[in-house]
């Protein structure tokens, strides 16, 4: 297992420019999505219900004015060009407006990225989430502490402290963010060895050993899941839940060259930080 020295760690927040240099992939390119696939449960592949997924004003937005009520229409959109294995993902989002009609009490300003999923073209048409690791988004409510990047496991078990972990979801140790403020959040994931969980440049989350497994994903096909086999990468997505989220930013820094050189992998992390990428 590649675990990476706690100093390191604290160097994962890469600034908030927006660089194209070597390396870096941005996943959205600010101004139509055709590097992307959308799948809606109910629906068929690229069938974009409602226009959930759209572009407005450089932004790539989750939206429900097309719905006259939500109906467990859990969505998807893949970035369909490639999957990925080790690397940096860096997501800018924000939650904004109301809830669609008749969306889960639990989905209020609650969205996810989803990491190492299913390929889109493996789900069946009532699936409701892809086999993944949830990356979990949650907007402040105003009241409550709601912390985000926090965890949920579809069709997933992980292991933390060297124990496997069953339950749905965990809750990482982030602050609450209030109102309709931009949070960025970042995943680092290498490979089927460790993933980190990262928020405004604190490591909120940590896991192990991400495989398939347990329940909490619906009308998948069998054959894609295959308890016990590791999840060494697959496809990264964005959720609509129910609420309506913007992102301004989705890009990834490619990270699988360096996976069998760990000094060259800490090089780069350092690099990216003094380069405030």
């Amino acid at each position: 297992m590649f675990l990476l020295p706690l100093c390191l760690l604290a160097l994962l927040s890469l600034g908030q420019g927006r660089s194209k240099g070597t390396g870096w992939i941005e996943l959205f390119n600010g101004k139509d999505l055709k590097d992307w696939t959308v799948k809606i449960s109910g629906h068929p592949l690229n069938e974009n219900y409602g226009n959930t997924f759209r572009v407005t004003d450089g932004k790539l937005t989750v939206n429900y004015d097309g719905y006259t009520s939500f109906d467990n229409q859990f969505g998807h959109i893949f970035y369909k060009k490639r999957p990925f294995s080790a690397y940096l993902l860096v997501l800018e989002y924000r939650f904004v407006g109301q809830q669609a009609p008749a969306g889960p009490g639990w989905a209020i300003r609650n969205s996810g990225a989803m990491l190492h999923g299913q390929a889109p073209e493996t789900m069946t048409v009532k699936q409701d989430f892809p086999i993944s690791l949830e990356m979990q988004l949650l907007g402040g409510d105003g009241q409550h502490e709601r912390h985000t990047a926090n965890l949920c496991t579809p069709g997933t078990h992980v292991e933390m402290n060297g124990k496997l972990f069953t339950p749905h979801c965990i809750d990482s140790k982030s602050k609450t963010y209030h109102g309709d403020r931009w949070v960025r959040a970042e995943a680092l994931v290498l490979g089927d060895s460790v993933i980190h969980h990262i928020v405004e440049g604190d490591t909120v989350l940590t896991y192990e050993k991400p495989q398939i497994g347990g329940g909490t994903v619906s009308n998948h096909d069998p054959a894609q899941k295959k308890d016990g086999q590791p999840l060494r990468g697959g496809y990264i997505s964005l959720q609509s839940e129910s609420h309506p989220i913007e992102f301004r930013r989705v890009a990834v820094y490619d990270l699988e060259p360096y996976m069998q050189k760990p000094e060259a992998l800490r090089k780069v992390l350092r690099q990216l930080q003094t380069r405030k990428l």
